[in-house]
């Protein structure tokens, strides 16, 4: 399910930049994740950790975070001038540290516009 608070080409290229990520997520395309990733980013994880971009990306470069399948249930996005929010509800199927992290996630991510393209400045997954 896609639902968007308003049509605009602001809100479909964050839908791109969305389903990029997660793309990147699947992949471990950590250079695709360095472009998404604001400098900024502080994410919370499903286990109340708080993490920067730099752990979020060296735990997909060194295999730590594998996600083996990923397939998105529901996006939501709201655009307001040059910040958006989505809403997505993924189910994944991967380990961190080995350990499976399977499971339905909710992802609530803010993303900037920073020099033109969209990039995720902060997040928080909780699992549902």
């Amino acid at each position: 399910m896609e639902e968007r608070t308003q049509d605009s080409p602001a809100a479909d290229d964050v839908v791109v930049a969305e389903r990029a990520l997660q793309s990147a997520m699947l992949a471990g395309d950590v250079e695709e994740l360095e472009r998404l990733l604001h400098p900024e980013l502080l994410a919370v994880g499903p286990d109340g950790q708080i993490v920067n971009r730099a752990t979020d990306l060296e735990a997909h470069r060194s295999g730590v975070f594998e996600i083996f399948a990923l397939d998105e249930e529901e996006l939501r996005v709201k655009v307001v001038g040059e910040t958006a929010v989505t809403f997505v509800v993924l189910r994944i199927r991967g380990t961190i540290g080995g350990a499976d992290a399977s499971g339905r996630m909710r992802y609530t991510r803010t993303w900037a516009r920073d020099g033109g393209t969209w990039r995720v400045v902060a997040a928080h997954i909780a699992p549902v």
